[in-house]
């Protein structure tokens, strides 16, 4: 555990027990649950790889704000330690402690752009390790304070230069739908992310414009953009942070298609249950569809489970979870799996039926439909090179049958 008190609002750690009693009575349903009010606290929790993040308060406050600022921290522990677990923070806990300190102050977010803190506190590497060992001296802390902790653009280190300029943008994309036993799509949307991947010597200046904006729903921006020319023009205007950062995520709603298809056919009889799912390309969105895989949890009343492929490999774990990895659909012939399942003795049908969550990757196109127009900048630099790609990939994607 560990733990960061402010000064002269101290509490109690049996809070935690509280806590923890809950979670082990409840279960995930209890960790699903963001904002929760105990006896005599309101808690505010996320879980990222398996670490939870929890804040409490005994005061009135909007959980919107503890929400986010625990996610800053995790996002900034992540970025600084290239991964997020137990064993990574154990072993820097003084930078986690250094960090802390310097995000929130008497309770209230402070310092939360990576920029800045970088700047201030040195990310751990194999150097500044065995110093610490050598001198004893296991703080990373700056002497001097960042020059862009009092600019109007906080977000973005000073003085930056660069021998070639460049600015990359992404659209990282999943697709999450739900297909009913029918065949009929009940759900179909898109999570979008606006990514930039920017190198550019000075103070830039950015436009980023869209052809058709209007298909975005919950759009959430990064503290760079300027609301008012996307409010009025639903243009990007916007000095950005240097290096790959999140500009904008988005989500579109209500779309009529997949780009693949999953048919279960699950028949039962005598003890016996007879099993065949086909995929296949429904709609070809120009770009190749790979790494496709088929996921599904056998039913506890399955003993045994025979099942094979016509492409692709077929894996039966442990728990009773079964992969089909595909990859890429062949033009020559349609993937499937066939087999028999054996159920219990004394059960004659199958009665819970599993539910196919499958995966795929889409380089190059965004099946939203979104499509980027144009990157400016009001000051152009020499030399400045300019990128577009696409990604798309599978989200919460379920097949039932």
């Amino acid at each position: 555990m560990l733990e960061k008190q402010l000064t002269g609002h101290r509490v109690d750690r049996s809070i935690c027990a509280w806590f923890w009693d809950q979670v082990v009575s409840q279960g995930d349903s209890f960790k699903q649950q963001p904002v929760i009010a105990s006896p005599t606290h309101y808690l505010f929790q996320i879980v990222r790889e398996g670490v939870t993040f929890l804040a409490c308060t005994q005061v009135e406050m909007p959980p919107l704000m503890g929400i986010e600022f625990l996610c800053r921290v995790a996002d900034v522990l992540s970025d600084y330690l290239e991964g997020l677990n137990e064993d990574v923070i154990k072993d820097n806990f003084v930078i986690v402690y250094e960090l802390l300190d310097e995000m929130i102050d008497n309770g209230f977010p402070l310092t939360t752009e990576p920029n800045i803190l970088r700047e201030m506190i040195a990310p751990p590497n194999i150097v500044s390790k065995m110093l610490s060992v050598v001198t004893g001296n296991s703080s990373n802390m700056s002497d001097t304070l960042p020059g862009a902790t009092a600019s109007c653009v906080p977000w973005r280190t000073t003085d930056i230069k660069y021998a070639n300029n460049e600015v990359y943008v992404d659209l990282v994309e999943e697709m999450d739908a739900i297909i009913n036993r029918d065949g009929i799509l009940v759900k179909c949307e898109v999570y979008g992310e606006v990514q930039v991947n920017s190198h550019i010597t000075g103070v830039p200046d950015l436009t980023l414009s869209f052809t058709n904006p209007s298909i975005m729903d919950d759009v959430r921006f990064h503290p760079c953009v300027r609301f008012r020319p996307w409010e009025s023009h639903h243009i990007l205007s916007f000095v950005p942070p240097d290096g790959l950062f999140k500009l904008m995520s988005y989500r579109v709603k209500k779309l009529k298609s997949t780009p693949i298809y999953v048919k279960p056919q699950i028949t039962s009889d005598d003890g016996a249950c007879r099993v065949n799912v086909m995929v296949g390309i429904r709609n070809d969105p120009g770009k190749m569809i790979d790494s496709i895989t088929v996921q599904f949890q056998l039913p506890s009343c399955v003993l045994s489970a025979d099942l094979t492929a016509n492409h692709g490999a077929v894996t039966i774990f442990s728990n009773k979870t079964c992969t089909w990895s595909i990859d890429r659909i062949p033009k020559d012939r349609t993937p499937a799996l066939s087999g028999t399942l054996l159920l219990e003795t004394g059960l004659k049908r199958l009665h819970v039926f599993p539910t196919f969550q499958v995966g795929f990757r889409i380089q190059g196109v965004a099946l939203s439909g979104l499509q980027l127009d144009k990157l400016d900048l009001r000051v152009v630099p020499s030399r400045l090179y300019k990128g577009f790609r696409a990604f798309t990939r599978s989200g919460l994607y379920e097949v039932r049958s």
